[in-house]
């Protein structure tokens, strides 16, 4: 519980203090550790377990292991404890999930024409999550050739799941490829697909408030866009560079940056920092996956203010204190 709240500190400290430990309590550590992307955290965790040899490490022991190695940008390891999977050190069976954690792993790494080829030789039919996440590897990572054929593949596998749309499309566009851009999104249109918006939380005072993009719907809204422009132009003078690459639209810059400045995210942190107390934490949480830009954000929101930032997304926690993110920028 206090892991998925964002308290790893008390966390070790329960965990640290049982009286006997099982394989559960073990994983709940370890998965903790992973989903804050603190790779190191986890990999000591796991030799600690092993060390011990008291309790086995299981499935779920080597899911979260994997997928800690993944999101803290250490695929040496990760492969490595793989390989150990393999030759049947722990005796666990890697099944799919594993795969695809060795997959997600490599994407993040840049390794994307690796996790293409790892695909091709594992001995599983490749699942639609799997692709996916190799084609949002090739989104980051501007892989156009293996992601429009990835791309392609998941519309025939899932031509109902919006977001495989929008990664293509953004991959178009991330390359200039506008033409391509709107033939996915008339496809989108001819099959009924609807994308996902953004959507942005913080609660405050027990009460929940929601933002999407450029949303003027909240009744503070002046306060917040009013802020939102103080923000910008202090931030710029501190360094601040908008990632305009962020904006995956055919518009001049004036505009992508307009476009920017209204993402879900920025606005909740805003309405946060006019509604607290001065260095009072900020908790947010997104829908989907945080763009480079909004996390670049937060990190001044934090470093500027004095902030403790948590930003929970679609994939991770973002924990920033004074302008560095617990990520270490790799997600």
């Amino acid at each position: 519980m206090y892991s998925k709240c964002g308290n790893l500190i008390y966390s070790r400290r329960i965990f640290d203090n049982m009286p006997e430990r099982t394989v559960i309590s073990w994983n709940a550590m370890l998965v903790g550790y992973s989903k804050h992307g603190m790779g190191r955290e986890v990999v000591e965790l796991y030799k600690l377990m092993r060390n011990e040899n008291k309790i086995k490490p299981d499935s779920v022991t080597l899911l979260g292991v994997l997928s800690g190695c993944s999101h803290g940008g250490m695929e040496n390891v990760g492969l490595e404890i793989f390989e150990e999977m393999v030759n049947g050190k722990d005796g666990v069976e890697p099944d799919i999930e594993h795969y695809g954690c060795v997959v997600d792993l490599l994407g993040r790494a840049g390794r994307v024409e690796e996790a293409f080829e790892f695909i091709k030789k594992m001995p599983f039919e490749p699942t639609a999550a799997l692709w996916g996440s190799l084609l949002g590897a090739c989104r980051v990572h501007s892989n156009i050739d293996i992601g429009e054929f990835v791309g392609h593949r998941l519309l025939e596998i899932e031509p109902e799941n919006a977001g495989n749309y929008v990664i293509l499309s953004n991959l178009y566009a991330s390359t200039g490829r506008w033409e391509d851009v709107r033939m996915v999104r008339d496809l989108m249109l001819k099959k009924a697909v609807k994308k996902e918006p953004g959507k942005s939380w913080i609660e405050l005072d027990q009460t929940l408030h929601s933002f999407h993009a450029s949303d003027r719907s909240h009744p503070r809204r002046e306060e917040v866009f009013a802020k939102m422009k103080e923000l910008s132009i202090k931030f710029k003078e501190a360094g601040y560079v908008p990632d305009l690459s962020c904006v995956l639209h055919d518009v001049d810059e004036e505009q992508k940056e307009k476009i920017l400045l209204g993402h879900s995210e920025k606005l909740a942190l805003t309405f946060g920092l006019i509604s607290t107390s001065d260095r009072a934490p900020l908790r947010v949480i997104k829908n989907l996956r945080i763009c480079v830009d909004c996390h670049n954000f937060a990190k001044f929101v934090s470093k500027i203010y004095m902030r403790e930032v948590y930003l929970r997304d679609k994939n991770r926690f973002h924990h920033i204190s004074m302008g560095v993110c617990s990520c270490g920028d790799y997600w």
